[in-house]
């Protein structure tokens, strides 16, 4: 199989990683979170993250380990082939099931917000469709259409949560840790599942110029998506309380909503957060079907990637459309986040382990191959 071209620096690779993790998920986070600690939210926000910064790091000292090879190629050099193919087949099946589940949360939002008398397949068909041809293209270019929306969907975000802090109250904050934080270690466990896309690393860093560079690129990249899920809870719960988010399906489209351009240029600004949030379930999407269907190709041991695009499709809209509900919905993407953890830290983390135990190492890049500048 051919090694993909290095040339992606670290720059596209952290901007790779945030436009992942800066997803679907960012409007019911402040809900999530509410429910699990009320006036806590942000602190279980910034735990969350913590938890998935430094759990994530195993995956990328493996792809630093092995920076020519990918995620299934050095699990098969680090415990043999079948245990890694089992363990390589789990990751790629919850990939998949992720790309369902984000495609059916868009397809909710947008039936419900925006296109009220379209049926939710055609929605989630149209999004996966867009999503599948894209992933058609190479490593080179999946990074270049991260690269390219990357402003895109960062500015408008801290526009709106710098402008709703005009409407903020320190009060709806305290106490820190929340009333009751009964439900904390699940508010937790669910926001660092929406990091899970981190995964994506595992395809980047063998296309990289400079795979020693890896880390930087995954602190960036996780620290801008970290303090954009904190600033979004902080100005959502600042603004309308822990017990009014509570009651709101997505709190942050009722953020956007609450929120105006100075001197009412824009009275509301819920139509163009929702444009721009479009763009960002597209970019984790991608993300998620390209991880899929590149890892089953070096399962598989094929020469190309193209031919599961479209074969996949089906079966990840079948699985978007299991859940009869938008309560079922997130209910669902609750479990299968947490145990999507065990599948994404848990994991790497071991197949670490055995491989300094075991002393495995991949071959380095040469320098000509990594090249003199990032």
């Amino acid at each position: 199989m051919e090694q993909p071209p290095r040339q992606i620096t670290a720059i596209q690779a952290a901007a790779t990683l945030t436009s992942t993790n800066i997803g679907v998920g960012v409007l019911a986070l402040p809900l999530f979170t509410v429910q699990a600690a009320n006036s806590g939210a942000p602190l279980v926000t910034l735990l969350g993250f913590l938890l998935a910064f430094v759990g994530f790091v195993p995956l990328v000292l493996l792809g630093m380990r092995f920076p020519s090879q990918s995620f299934v190629q050095y699990s098969e050099a680090i415990i043999g082939k079948w245990p890694s193919w089992i363990g390589s087949a789990c990751v790629i099946a919850f990939f998949a099931v992720l790309t369902a589940f984000t495609s059916r949360e868009f397809g909710e939002v947008v039936i419900t917000a925006v296109l009220t008398r379209t049926p939710v397949e055609v929605t989630v068909i149209v999004m996966l469709l867009l999503a599948a041809i894209s992933t058609r293209k190479d490593i080179t270019t999946f990074a270049y259409i991260h690269h390219f929306y990357f402003p895109l969907l960062l500015v408008p975000v801290l526009l709106i949560g710098g402008l709703s802090l005009k409407n903020a109250d320190v009060i709806n904050l305290l106490p820190v840790w929340g009333n009751q934080p009964t439900y904390m270690l699940e508010g937790i466990l669910t926001t660092a599942a929406l990091f899970e896309g981190s995964f994506v690393m595992a395809v980047v860093i063998p296309a990289m110029k400079r795979p020693d560079y890896a880390m930087k690129a995954n602190f960036w990249g996780m620290l801008v998506g970290g303090a954009l899920y904190v600033m979004i809870v902080v100005a959502t719960v600042s603004v309308f309380g822990s017990e009014e988010t509570s009651n709101l399906l997505w709190p942050t489209l009722e953020l956007a909503k609450a929120t105006s351009l100075p001197a009412n240029v824009l009275e509301r600004l819920d139509a163009a957060f929702l444009a721009v949030w479009v763009t960002t379930v597209f970019t984790s999407l991608l993300s998620s079907y390209f991880l899929t269907i590149t890892e089953l190709q070096k399962l598989f041991r094929q020469r190309e990637h193209k031919m599961f695009s479209l074969f996949m499709l089906p079966f990840v809209f079948f699985i978007a459309m299991l859940p009869q509900n938008i309560s079922q919905m997130y209910g669902t993407i609750k479990i299968v986040g947490r145990i999507g953890l065990i599948v994404t830290i848990v994991y790497p983390t071991l197949l670490l382990v055995i491989a300094i135990i075991r002393n495995k190492r991949g071959e380095r890049a040469d320098a000509q191959q990594m090249g003199k500048n990032d």
